[in-house]
């Protein structure tokens, strides 16, 4: 079990002006944010670090999505960090999300949905080291 998860505030969020309120959320529920930058994906990056859902349908809506506006990667310390963090941000659905997560507060849609999250230690792992080196890590 690993004790960091990746996360990113993404377009949506940030348009929304959210980046305060998710980022007080995270905090409070108890993460250190151990690396974090505030960036605006290419459409290239964005392809890149989608790249396992290449091929499906929503594939090209979700890197334009993602590369329509700046967005705010982290990465998470905690224990337990991945399987916490999904039940913090809710269902990817908002409508389906439990009262008070992430994305029953700030998501509105299925696809503007506030926050990205890990699914898997190993993810988080591999999802973090997309976004940061060891240097850029406290």
């Amino acid at each position: 079990m690993s004790n960091i998860t990746f996360t990113m505030i993404k377009p949506d969020g940030v348009a929304n002006g959210y980046i305060g309120k998710i980022l007080d959320q995270i905090t409070s529920a108890g993460y250190k944010i151990v690396a974090m930058k505030y960036l605006h994906l290419t459409a290239k990056t964005a392809g890149e670090f989608y790249a396992v859902h290449n091929g499906r349908p929503f594939y090209n809506d979700l890197v334009s999505f993602m590369s329509s506006g700046p967005i705010v990667a982290a990465v998470l310390e905690k224990e337990n960090a991945v399987a916490d963090y999904r039940v913090l941000i809710g269902a990817t659905d908002p409508t389906k999300a439990d009262v008070g997560t992430i994305r029953n507060l700030y998501a509105k849609s299925i696809d503007a949905n506030a926050v990205h999250g890990s699914d898997s230690d190993e993810n988080a792992a591999i999802e973090a080291s997309f976004f940061f080196s060891s240097l850029e890590r406290f």
